[in-house]
């Protein structure tokens, strides 16, 4: 297959946001299993260093996974997000960005439930904790704001995902920044949570319906390390307030000598907020 990336680092006023559920490192696999994180690593290595998101939202990383992601971005990158458990430890939404373009106002961890402020916090029929990790950035390049919030919805309660999907919602009616927000959702679109916070009446709308250019197939995004297709679930969300352009979006199939880094694809949207380039913002 060809190195070539998708989309690549983002020029502004352009910003290429990308989420990835990496697959949590398992303790038990076959030797040969395809969920062996000691496989995977080099492939998502060579996924990350072509593509070079400026922002990436993933989900079920483990600390270790966090750690490499961060060392297989570079020294510019930043890291937030911890674990999904009361103490902080455990899988986690970790959020990374590129510093030379975005300064980070500030940010918090919410917990997917009628608690979100206690951590650990269960509610709505799902079993294990879920987190929501919102950030607050000024472009540097722009100094437009923009808010971004990465979450992973439970994958057993139906009334788990769709209450979180109006917790989220309502987390970006409650703000006038331009809003990107993404995860693996473990529902498809046009059900009852994605119409809840993307449907007619709610406040974002489907990055990859809106945009002006699809580069790849409407692939489903959860293969399970199978060949990709289409037609299945498209599991893995960026959504967007109106007001951002939408330029391109792709799901990313990339195999590495046929070989999967995970068993969900990323889903990649080249953005644009509206404003041309201006003095960059003092680093802080």
């Amino acid at each position: 297959m060809t190195d070539a990336p998708i989309f690549g680092e983002a020029h502004a006023p352009d910003l290429h946001v990308m989420t990835y559920n990496i697959r949590r490192r398992m303790r038990q696999n076959a030797p040969r299993s395809p969920d062996l994180w000691s496989r995977r690593q080099p492939l998502v290595r060579q996924l990350l260093s072509r593509e070079r998101p400026t922002v990436l939202a993933t989900q079920e990383a483990l600390p270790d996974q966090a750690l490499f992601l961060s060392a297989v971005l570079g020294p510019h990158y930043r890291r937030i997000g911890y674990g999904r458990n009361a103490d902080g430890t455990g899988e986690g939404c970790p959020l990374f960005y590129d510093s030379r373009r975005l300064h980070l106002e500030n940010w918090r961890q919410l917990a997917l439930s009628e608690t979100p402020d206690v951590a650990g916090s269960r509610s709505w029929g799902n079993m294990i904790p879920r987190v929501a990790v919102v950030a607050h950035f000024v472009d540097r390049k722009t100094r437009g704001p923009l808010q971004v919030i990465n979450a992973h919805f439970d994958h057993i309660s139906r009334r788990a995902r769709l209450r979180s999907a109006e917790m989220l919602a309502t987390l970006a009616s409650a703000s006038d920044e331009p809003t990107v927000v993404m995860g693996d959702t473990n529902t498809d679109v046009g059900t009852a949570p994605f119409e809840a916070i993307a449907g007619d009446a709610g406040p974002l709308v489907d990055a990859w319906a809106a945009a002006d250019v699809r580069l790849t197939p409407p692939w489903g995004t959860f293969s399970n390390y199978r060949a990709p297709k289409t037609g299945t679930k498209r599991i893995d969300w960026i959504l967007v307030s109106p007001g951002i352009h939408v330029r391109e979006a792709a799901i990313n199939t990339s195999r590495f000598d046929g070989a999967a880094a995970s068993d969900h694809e990323p889903v990649q949207v080249l953005v644009r907020c509206g404003k041309a380039p201006v003095a960059e913002v003092e680093a802080g």
